[in-house]
Order: C-alpha cells, then structure tokens, then sequence
C-alpha cells in the first residue's frame, strides 16, 4: 500500500513539475511588439472656438422724431446703397421747412434793398453787413430745416442685409429709437482667442507678417468652401484669461456665413524635425506620460516623458525619449519594470501607417 501512495505522490510530483515548466516555457516564448520613435517633419492642426461677424453690422435709429409712416423694405431682404427703406411722416418738419425758406426769402429781399441804398450811399456799411447777417442766417435756417426734413427718410449708407424690424407701421417714434440692423456680409471678419505660448509660437514662425491661411469648420461639422486669414491681432492680453484676440477674413460671395454664427478656426502649425510616438505606447502615472523602455538586454524600464503636442493616435515628445530608443508597443499591461522580454521590431514607419489607415 504505501508502494502505491509512493507512486501516485512521484506521479503527480512530475505532472506538476511538467505543468510548470511548460507554462515558464509558454511565458519565455511571448513576443512582445517593439517600435522606436519616428523623427520627421509633420503639422498639426489646431482649433478655437470662434464668433462671425460681418464686416459692417451696424444699427439704423431714427435721427428725428415721429410716425413711421411706409416701410420700403422687408426683414432679411438684400438692399443696397442709397436705397429708400423707411419713411416718417414729415408733416410737420414739412411746414418748418416751408418757414425757413419763407424767411430766407424775405432776408434775401431785405438785403437786396440794403445793398441798393448803400450803393447810393444812403445807408451805411455797417447797415448793409447787418442785413447780410440776417440773410445767412435765414439761408442757414433754411438749410437745417431741410436737412431734418431729410432724415425723415432712412436710407441705406452700404449694401447690405437687413435685420429684424424693431417697430411697426403707425409706431411713434423718439428720437434715437432703433428701427433694425443692417449687415454687410460680402466678407466676414471671425473672431478666436489665442494662449500666450501659441501666440508665440506664431509671431515666430511668421516673422516676415506673411499671411496665415485658417480654414473655418462651421456649426454642422462641415468646413467653409473659402480659406480665411490672419489679418490682425489685438494689442492686448486679456489679464483673466491669459488669451488675445486674432481676426481673420473670410470671403463670402454666396452670402453663406451670417452675423452671429459660431464655428472653429483651425490653424495648421508646420512642425520641423519632430519625434512622434503612437499614443498607445503610453501610460499614465499621477498625470504624468511613461513609456516603457527595453534595453541592449532586453530588460523593461519605465522612463518619463514630456508630451508637445497631441494629434490624433500620434504624440510629439519634447523630452524624455530620442529616436533610438526601443519602446513597447503592445501589451503594456503584461510586463513590469525590470522584466526581460522577447520582441519583435516593427519598423517606425509601418506603425505609423497602421495608425493613419485606424484614423481614416
């Protein structure tokens, strides 16, 4: 009996012993997928949130006083310069203006008198300048009579777009009172605030002030047929936000873009002789970036690095790594720092490309 408990136990002794050995030879076999960092010129694109606004928006008020009498024009209609769009009732302003040429007249009469007698030295000088005061004053009466009664009629100052009507036929008027906006939208300046550290970045890379082309992704994820640029920058930095204003100019000849709308304004940033990594490379320790490094002996280290600047799958690393470096592409959560591994290498290139092809 105890023969065959021996038996049995050496049985077992080597089934386990069998078991071990084939699982630490399963372990040595894995192959783990190694790559090294790609050095080469790329860009990037980056976006900010933006506000459109046409290149004139003004408001139309009314100048004088009164009752709308006719409206000429519709809400959202094309009108152009000079154009009649609303009309005040002048009846009043009308007799005014009667008045002052009446006076003028009767001034003018008055000097032509005077100017008779002082000819013929009847009156004196200092008489006929007076009546030549009185006549300029009368004349100039009459000029701002007429030029109130002109405001009467609201006219188009550019070709534009009209806005949403503020008040209604019959609506008394004050003076001052907005009646409705008018835009023109033939281009469009878009607004976008920019951090102080990329506002640096492109004072540098554009110091001949040649113009930046932006591209504008608009409200429905599609982007606008027309390239925009750069055209000026605001002279301060707002101190709350650490951010200053761009401006840029988009055309716009089928009047697609309107005042008011939102989008985002990409800007592609060239970036020289930059070290790209794939973003699964990496993991994360108390919000710092590690990748795992092998050695010439095959060993895994952790090492830190600092990331640039991020695009789709792809990382820019700025410290930490050089292009000769070995990194674990796959399987980071199978090893452990100081483990000894077996790999394949994948060229940089080749990595690249899958990643580009995932992204599409």
């Amino acid at each position: 009996m105890k023969r065959v408990l021996i038996a049995v136990s050496l049985i077992a002794l080597l089934c386990h012993t069998g078991c071990e050995t084939k699982h630490e030879h399963k372990k040595e076999e894995t192959k783990f997928l190694v790559t090294r960092p790609a050095r080469k010129d790329t860009s990037i694109t980056r976006e900010y949130v933006c506000q459109i606004h046409a290149i004139q928006h003004i408001e139309l008020r009314v100048l004088e006083g009164g009752y709308l009498e006719k409206t000429f024009v519709d809400e959202g209609q094309l009108v152009e310069k000079g154009q009649l769009m609303f009309q005040i009732m002048p009846v009043i302003l009308q007799a005014e203006l009667q008045k002052a040429q009446a006076e003028a007249e009767m001034a003018k009469i008055e000097y032509l008198n005077t100017k008779s007698l002082a000819d013929n030295k009847v009156v004196s000088p200092n008489e006929l300048a007076m009546s030549q005061a009185r006549l300029d004053k009368a004349t100039a009466e009459q000029a701002l009579a007429q030029a109130r009664l002109d405001f009467m009629e609201i006219r188009a100052p550019f070709d534009g777009l009209m806005g949403r009507f503020r008040v209604r036929l019959g609506s008394l008027l004050e003076e001052g009172e907005l009646l409705t906006t008018l835009s023109d939208n033939s281009e469009m300046w878009v607004y976008f605030n920019v951090p102080e550290a990329e506002y640096l970045n492109y004072k540098k890379r554009t110091k001949d002030d040649s113009p930046v082309e932006v591209k504008l992704l608009m409200a429905n994820n599609r982007l606008f047929e027309y390239p925009g640029v750069v055209t000026a920058i605001e002279a301060d930095f707002n101190n709350e936000t650490g951010n200053i204003a761009f401006r840029t100019t988009f055309p716009n000849p089928e009047g697609l873009l309107r005042h008011g709308e939102t989008g985002n304004i990409q800007m592609t940033d060239l970036l020289t002789n930059a070290l790209l990594i794939p973003q699964k490379t990496t993991f994360e320790i108390l919000d710092k970036k590690y990748v795992f490094v092998i050695d010439e002996n095959h060993v895994v280290r952790s090492r830190h690095i600092t990331i640039g600047e991020e695009m789709p799958h792809i990382y820019v690393v700025t410290d930490g790594l050089t292009e000769s470096d070995k990194i674990l592409l796959e399987g980071l959560r199978k090893v452990r720092d100081k483990d000894v591994i077996t790999y394949e290498f994948q060229e940089p290139d080749s990595v690249m490309a899958d990643l580009e092809l995932y992204a599409e």
